[in-house]
């Protein structure tokens, strides 16, 4: 049952439909201009937040340890699950920032999966990523399956946050590392002010415009707003298990780094 106000916070309104139905939806509906949105609304910064996401694993000691071990044996890669990992623009950096890994990512939208299945047969990295369909609420895999687990702009996309933290952790081997990148909102009123006109205004006429759906790009917004950011999500960390819990602002607190292990 959701807990957050976020949980409630749907795609559109008058659907009958759940949030988790609604979000595959809303991104099969913009699949295919999704990316070219994320960099001309983010003015292309979205892909530094993601890098600095991934440079948050190297932080990590048992991860940094395991990394070294594994450099010298190729048969036992580093295994990391990207959970809504859409387009996989986060598991294609991954393979060039973290060369000793092997990323499975899993989104709940055929329609994101299909365009990132396209640009990973591209750019040929199928030995490297493999996407599947999945909910993060119900992860396919075992107890203690990965080295390290991302969530890049989809943690607020969950149906019941608690549970697909809980299902995070489960599937983290003793010692792993969960880095989520996630929207914020800032904490200076006068930016705090801009970014509001821009994600209420100007982002949802943009995102009609080229994607023809301005739903989704207002529940950007409303999402946003909603979440439970900075320390209180590390309050949701700390109570669903993580264990050195911390955070890092960018841009000015527009989007946020959050980090847990095992």
């Amino acid at each position: 049952m959701s807990k957050y106000t976020h949980d409630s916070i749907v795609p559109f309104k008058d659907s009958v439909l759940g949030k988790k139905e609604q979000v595959a939806d809303m991104f099969n509906q913009i699949a295919f201009r999704y990316d070219f949105l994320n960099r001309f609304l983010s003015g292309g910064i979205d892909q530094s937040w993601r890098k600095k996401a991934i440079r948050e694993l190297d932080k990590n000691a048992n991860f940094a340890n395991a990394k070294n071990a594994n450099d010298t044996n190729d048969a036992n890669p580093l295994k990391i699950l990207d959970v809504a990992t859409g387009t996989a623009d986060m598991a294609i950096l991954m393979t060039r920032m973290l060369p000793q890994a092997k990323i499975t990512g899993i989104d709940i939208s055929s329609g994101m999966l299909e365009i990132g299945k396209q640009k990973i047969a591209r750019l040929q990295l199928a030995n490297r990523v493999e996407l599947l369909a999945g909910d993060c609420e119900a992860l396919r895999f075992p107890d203690n399956s990965f080295d390290a687990i991302t969530v890049a702009f989809g943690i607020r996309n969950f149906e019941n946050l608690e549970e697909g933290l809980r299902e995070m952790l489960r599937v983290l081997k003793p010692g792993g590392h969960l880095v989520v990148l996630e929207f914020s909102q800032p904490k200076n009123p006068i930016f705090i002010q801009l970014c509001n006109i821009y994600m209420r205004v100007f982002t949802p006429v943009v995102g009609k415009m080229i994607s023809k759906n301005r739903e989704a790009y207002a529940y950007l917004n409303k999402s946003v707003e909603a979440f439970p950011e900075g320390a209180a999500l590390l309050a949701i960390l700390n109570a669903t298990g993580y264990t050195h819990t911390r955070l890092k602002t960018l841009s000015l607190g527009i989007c946020t780094i959050y980090c847990g292990t095992k």
